[in-house]
């Protein structure tokens, strides 16, 4: 299936399908520093190093490539600082994580809970909200990012959460993630009373999804679904707005 741009899901996958470089994914090294050069550089000096007070501009960009590295994985403010020079505390990393979510870049996704004080204390999940803001600074190709199973796995959910955060943003619906005891579920929708439980997988799918199990017994959600794998098509999913899953 194509979308707008007549790429396979496959290459919106990998491109992230910012229209302004739609043109150059015949050419990836041209693509590429597209990307990094008028959108990853020019958003981070003019939108917010010229419009907000940043005591670490080299922190915060080095937190931006760590998020692309990490994109799809929980890591807590501890580890972050183990992983950053001079990385200052945990309340300027969670601030800067703030000012790249506010510029549409990076997001980190709260944990599932019912009470707000513990998710505004959880690790955040990495979230890209375009995945060309991470294939653009790797060097895989397309064909080597999809031969990468576990990259590419990434890759997929990555996709699937920009979507549903891009989906979310001005409306009443709130994206988490949920784990618990080494059981996990990957993205959490809540609009209201309504609770959606979104798992996603690259390949065939198992059978068995004890992070669901747990997740539905101790929250009940209205819904619970699958996406890739046997579950809803990727490129269905990818094409249908977020409010048509929480209905």
């Amino acid at each position: 299936m194509r979308d707008a741009f007549g790429w396979e899901v496959e290459q919106y996958v990998y491109f992230g399908g910012y229209p302004g470089a739609a043109s150059l994914i015949g050419d990836r090294p041209r693509w590429a520093r597209y990307i990094i050069d008028s959108l990853i550089e020019t958003t981070i000096s003019r939108d917010i190093l010229l419009m907000t007070r940043v005591d670490k501009p080299a922190l915060l960009r080095r937190l931006f490539q760590l998020g692309c590295d990490y994109s799809g994985q929980i890591l807590s403010y501890q580890k972050m600082l183990g992983q950053l020079q001079d990385a200052g505390n945990t309340t300027t990393l969670a601030h800067y994580l703030e000012l790249l979510a506010g510029v549409g870049m990076l997001k980190g996704i709260s944990k599932f809970s019912g009470k707000k004080v513990l998710q505004r204390g959880s690790s955040p999940k990495f979230q890209v909200l375009n995945t060309a803001l991470m294939t653009a600074q790797s060097q895989r190709s397309l064909k080597e990012a999809e031969q990468d199973r576990e990259y590419w796995g990434r890759l997929v959910e990555s996709a699937v959460g920009a979507h549903l955060q891009n989906g979310t943003a001005g409306m009443t619906m709130e994206l988490f993630y949920w784990r618990d005891r080494g059981r996990e579920v990957d993205f959490v929708l809540r609009s209201g009373e309504r609770v959606v439980a979104i798992e996603v997988k690259s390949g065939r799918a198992r059978t068995e999804f004890p992070g669901m199990e747990a997740f539905g017994k101790s929250f009940r959600p209205t819904r619970k679904f699958l996406v890739g794998g046997q579950g809803i098509p990727l490129e269905e999913f990818l094409s249908t707005p977020i409010s048509h899953w929480v209905e």
